[in-house]
């Protein structure tokens, strides 16, 4: 029993690790930035070009990471291949998280087609309950505490812009302050922990794990 208890807790730590290198930390601030930049566009490219015009930059962004991974953060820490255990729980982890997404898009469609008809404090509470929802099931799945942080700083920032737009009449409800700062912060974060990483592990420090799988 306590060897099956220590495998586990070996897993766990290993699969922790493979989030310590600030990547996702960076993409997911990249991804934040749209809330802060995209009311900017919007008086010359329109709500949805606001946006979409970031699909374009994440793509770029998502491929330069994955170089970083490949011939940088692999040839450090190396690579572990997980056992059925993890495979199904983070199949369960995509299914949900699928959902989820689905979800929000379909309630994006309906405001976005009734948008004055609703309350604007109606658009940002759900805003925030979606993103603490999925914020916690990643954190959750993904043993990554301070995705919870994240979640909470993100579903935050519209209010926190709207107490700057009400009291200190900062355009564009605040966002391009709030959602900055949030992003910044997350970015921040991230490459600390990939500049902490490069500087602690040297090409030679992997290898005990690669290509091991762990039940």
């Amino acid at each position: 029993m306590s060897q099956r208890i220590s495998l586990k807790e070996l897993e766990g730590n290993l699969f922790r690790s493979a989030f310590q290198d600030g990547l996702l930390d960076i993409f997911l601030g990249s991804v934040i930035l749209m809330f802060a930049i995209a009311p900017l566009l919007s008086p010359y490219l329109g709500d949805f070009w606001s946006s979409a015009v970031f699909l374009p930059f994440w793509a770029i962004l998502y491929f330069i990471l994955w170089l970083i991974r490949k011939y940088i953060v692999k040839p450090r820490i190396g690579n572990v291949e997980y056992g059925s255990w993890r495979m199904a729980r983070m199949m369960r982890f995509s299914v949900v998280m699928l959902f989820a997404c689905s979800t929000a898009l379909i309630l994006g469609f309906l405001s976005a087609y009734r948008f004055d008809a609703v309350p604007g404090w109606i658009h940002t509470a759900r805003f925030s309950l979606l993103v603490l929802i999925g914020f916690s099931v990643a954190a959750y799945f993904l043993n990554l505490s301070r995705l919870y942080q994240y979640g909470i700083l993100i579903a935050l920032a519209p209010l926190a812009g709207e107490l700057l737009y009400e009291y200190l009449n900062i355009p564009h409800h605040g966002y391009p302050v709030t959602f900055g700062f949030v992003s910044a912060l997350i970015m921040i974060i991230g490459l600390v922990l990939l500049v902490r990483l490069i500087r602690t592990h040297t090409l030679n420090d992997y290898a005990p794990f690669f290509g091991e799988a762990v039940e």
